[in-house]
């Protein structure tokens, strides 16, 4: 649970950090390009090195690959769906992506969940739909459903593919899977920068390098909470938990103001978290 409460503070500050950039960045491509050259740097500072050597080593990198081309497709059809689709529904979609990782925890990796956690699951879904803004307008008046299943399916497989590692590759390649994920994302963020022709500024740079710091730290702590707990139980955790804690941080230090239904969703949501992890 530890490891899961830390993972969950680390992904609320990337959206503090990225809430931040927004007046001092101007190229979010290459302000992301900067994050995964942080992450990748720390991930192979730790691992003591770039390519694992040993048993699991091919699973790993490949791993960790597929997941990297998983991050960054993610990105490209968030921001794809933002303008096909406004801006709810994407924020939504790729919200409920966490579904993809609790079933795959169910029906392939064979975990058992008790009536409380189907509950627990069921009010966390209904409190995420219920935290979304109002009025999701969208370019064409209707949402473009095929792109939005796609952003939810790339998010729940990047994480499926930590749980695969998780159960089946080396323990001791944890770095070494971050790693070639981050790396992956690099290499597809610096080809997406060049067709793009998207310049670099010194913030994108720094505001870059800031956010990479806890992108890293929430990524590894989540590999650590899936060594300690069941799948069914981290991915939902994680994702209704980050919510809440963002929610709070925009109150406390932004100011911002909560809707009689966002109090109702987050009343949801630590409901949820009891049942869950019951």
């Amino acid at each position: 649970m530890f490891y899961l409460i830390l993972a969950i503070i680390s992904s609320a500050l990337v959206s503090v950090v990225m809430r931040v950039s927004q007046k001092y960045a101007r190229n979010n491509i290459s302000m992301l390009a900067a994050n995964y050259v942080m992450c990748t740097a720390a991930a192979a500072f730790l691992a003591g090195g770039i390519v694992p050597a040993g048993e699991g080593a091919a699973l790993t990198m490949g791993l960790g690959s597929a997941c990297g081309v998983l991050y960054l497709l993610g990105f490209v059809l968030l921001q794809w769906n933002i303008r096909r689709n406004g801006v709810v529904l994407p924020a939504t979609f790729q919200k409920l992506g966490v579904l993809v990782p609790t079933l795959a925890a169910v029906t392939i990796f064979g975990e058992p969940v008790r009536p409380l956690q189907m509950i627990g699951f069921a009010v966390a879904l209904a409190a995420i739909l219920l935290m979304q803004p109002k009025g999701a307008s969208t370019r064409e008046g209707k949402g473009f459903l095929p792109g939005l299943i796609a952003l939810l399916l790339c998010g729940g497989l990047s994480d499926v593919m930590s749980k695969v590692f998780q159960t089946w590759g080396n323990a001791d390649h944890g770095n070494y899977f971050l790693v070639f994920t981050f790396l992956v994302a690099l290499v597809l963020c610096f080809i997406l920068c060049v067709v793009k022709k998207q310049s670099v500024t010194l913030p994108d740079i720094l505001c870059g390098l800031a956010l990479g710091i806890p992108n890293y730290m929430s990524a590894r702590f989540l590999l650590w909470a899936l060594k300690d707990l069941p799948a069914v139980v981290v991915y939902p955790s994680f994702s209704v938990g980050t919510i809440i804690a963002v929610t709070l941080v925009g109150v406390i230090c932004f100011r911002e103001k909560l809707e009689k239904r966002k109090l109702i969703a987050l009343g949801m949501i630590l409901g949820a978290l009891v049942l869950l992890n019951l």
